[in-house]
């Protein structure tokens, strides 16, 4: 029997409370800064209570009348990022599971060697391997396009680790009884495996739709065009440098809409992430 302990439970619950609170007040400002006007959000003190201009904050940067260094309209940019982080998710979702797949379930010379030399990349920063696919993507005309923002970022070691690891707890007598069936290597992936790896694949489809919805670096080599600057680089293109007035109230109501996308994946895929996780564990 758990002994109750009201006390405990309560501190428990405070300190809950206290982390909320602590990750949710900035999120809070950035809403109030977006309903008001950027003299609003200058003055001391700053106004703590939500604004009149929340309509007209939005409609500006849904529909590019921001000031800053990009004009861009919010909506293009989030159309950016979204196709980009989809197809950053499926890809490598794909890549990953047929990967696994042949190194388990194949058996051909150096196939443990091609794993971890897979596995090894893990090992190598961003940062060293920027360089020489940036020559890479350049020289394929690829700047300024979709595929130069999503096709170097598909490969993923992490993935594949994840998929091949789950293959390798499926029983034998599974893999016997479908061959008995008459099922080629094809039908065991799609009518076996593919069902079997259904909340593992939903799991890593929300943290790969957010690694590619938050891309950054990569974006910024890649894209001089404003119609192809994903959200994250139209948020920092609107921030003057040196002495110029930012529209404060602009990039706060850009920054919240740049939110809602990943926190609609998180929340409407939230059973389905937490499951993909505990079965990743087992």
């Amino acid at each position: 029997m758990v002994e109750r302990r009201p006390a405990l439970t309560m501190l428990s619950h405070l300190i809950l409370v206290l982390g909320v609170l602590i990750v949710a007040f900035p999120l809070y400002i950035a809403f109030v800064a977006s309903t008001h006007t950027a003299t609003e959000i200058v003055q001391a003190p700053m106004p703590m209570l939500p604004g009149s201009h929340f309509l007209d904050n939005y409609a500006a940067a849904l529909f590019g009348n921001s000031g800053g260094g990009s004009k861009a309209p919010v909506g293009q940019m989030m159309w950016v990022s979204f196709v980009s982080a989809m197809v950053i998710a499926v890809g490598k979702i794909a890549i990953s599971l047929l990967s696994a797949f042949a190194i388990v379930y194949f058996r051909f010379p150096a196939r443990n060697f091609f794993f971890w030399a897979i596995f090894v990349t893990l090992m190598l920063p961003v940062e060293v391997r920027i360089g020489p696919t940036y020559q890479v993507v350049s020289d394929l005309k690829m700047l300024n396009s979709y595929a130069g923002l999503t096709v170097p970022l598909i490969a993923s070691a992490t993935a594949t680790f994840l998929f091949r690891q789950f293959f390798l707890t499926i029983p034998d007598e599974l893999v016997e009884a479908s061959r008995i069936d008459g099922a080629g290597p094809l039908r065991f992936f799609r009518d076996v495996l593919l069902p079997l790896s259904k909340t593992s694949i939903a799991a890593l489809f929300v943290i790969q739709f957010i690694y590619g919805w938050n891309q950054y670096l990569w974006p910024l080599l890649v894209t001089t065009d404003e119609q192809m600057y994903p959200v994250v680089i139209g948020i920092k293109r609107m921030i003057s440098g040196g002495d110029a007035a930012n529209d404060w109230n602009i990039i706060m109501a850009t920054a919240m809409l740049a939110m809602i996308p990943p926190a609609l994946v998180v929340v409407l895929m939230q059973r389905w992430f937490v499951k993909g996780l505990v079965d990743a564990e087992k």
